[in-house]
């Protein structure tokens, strides 16, 4: 048995994931396209061991009830593959706020089924991997795979995982973070793929994904900044749309968030090229060319309530980090 160290990055999706059609196994309804986030990353150590029972520590401190249920029902998974019995203790730490829209649930679970799984002596495949992780967190299964990545929703958990459309070295894309409240969201997106289907504008958001899902994967392989920002932030809204509508309805934008939306509108139009993503939270990823990203991280800056701005460019694939046998 050995002792492994994971790390993986968040992934900002450009065609969201939002509403299961099977919650235990994290089916989405529809497919979904992100990029990870350089330099972002959640980092965790997993050793199996005689303990009792599993244990959980996240920036260190202890975690308990549905935080540790949910590592253990993945360390579950790797004992099942694995034919072992042993507990495991899994200790994590990330470099950027925690449960506030910028996928930490995805990180995490990805850098978890990489570093358990390693732990157990399993040599899983990239797309065993992805299914794996999406167990833990749907958008988990876009942390493995390197650059731009799809998530294909699949027709079972057999075809239901992650893969890379291009390198990160494809296009230089960075992703500047608006942080205006760095606090751990109230609902979680759990509880939101819940009632997802609650919205009647639901089944119409995941009708049309099909011709966002090809607008956008185009608009990434010929590097059309212009068709990927129309496309994302009519992604974005449309996902918002939903939450706004579902019962009971989930409101995560704040006031600075809309205000945000407002500048990177009038920036674009004025020929700066940047374009705006939410996940579920108040912090909005403001995505742009590169050599623009310091001029779009000075504006946000300025900007009322935004606290810090984050940085990141198009990041790798999840990744072992260390392994020692005990």
């Amino acid at each position: 048995m050995t002792i492994s160290t994971a790390q993986s990055h968040p992934n900002i999706a450009f065609i969201k994931y939002w509403g299961n059609r099977a919650a235990v196994l994290r089916l989405p309804v529809n497919g979904s396209i992100s990029m990870n986030l350089d330099g972002l990353f959640t980092r965790t150590t997993v050793a199996f061991n005689s303990s009792a029972n599993d244990s959980l520590v996240v920036n260190n401190r202890a975690e308990t009830g549905k935080s540790l249920e949910r590592v253990s029902s993945i360390l579950d998974l790797v004992r099942e593959m694995a034919k072992i019995k042993e507990k495991a203790e899994a200790t994590s730490e990330n470099n950027f706020p925690s449960g506030a829209g910028i996928a930490s649930s995805a990180a995490a679970f990805a850098a978890l089924a990489l570093a358990a799984s390693t732990a157990a002596g399993l040599n899983l495949s990239e797309a065993e991997l992805s299914r794996l992780a999406r167990r833990g967190s749907g958008s988990a299964a876009r942390s493995i795979p390197t650059g731009f990545v799809e998530w294909q929703a699949g027709t079972s958990d057999a075809d239901s995982f992650a893969f890379s459309i291009a390198p990160p070295e494809h296009w230089n894309l960075t992703d500047c973070v608006a942080v205006v409240n760095a606090t751990h969201k109230k609902t979680g997106s759990t509880e939101g793929h819940a009632v997802a289907g609650t919205s009647p504008l639901q089944n119409a958001r995941v009708a049309d994904a099909p011709r966002r899902l090809e607008l956008c994967r185009n608009a990434l392989l010929n590097k059309d900044f212009e068709a990927l920002a129309k496309i994302i932030e009519l992604d974005s809204d449309m996902m918002h749309a939903v939450m706004l509508t579902s019962a009971p309805p989930l409101m995560y934008w704040q006031a600075a968030t809309i205000g945000i939306f407002h500048a990177v509108r009038e920036w674009r139009a004025s020929g700066l090229p940047a374009a705006y993503t939410v996940d579920a939270g108040a912090n909005v990823h403001v995505i742009c060319l590169s050599e623009y990203a310091k001029t779009i991280q000075k504006r946000l800056s300025e900007l009322p309530d935004v606290s810090e701005v984050l940085v990141a460019g198009v990041g790798g694939p999840a990744r072992i980090v260390s392994a020692s046998v005990t």
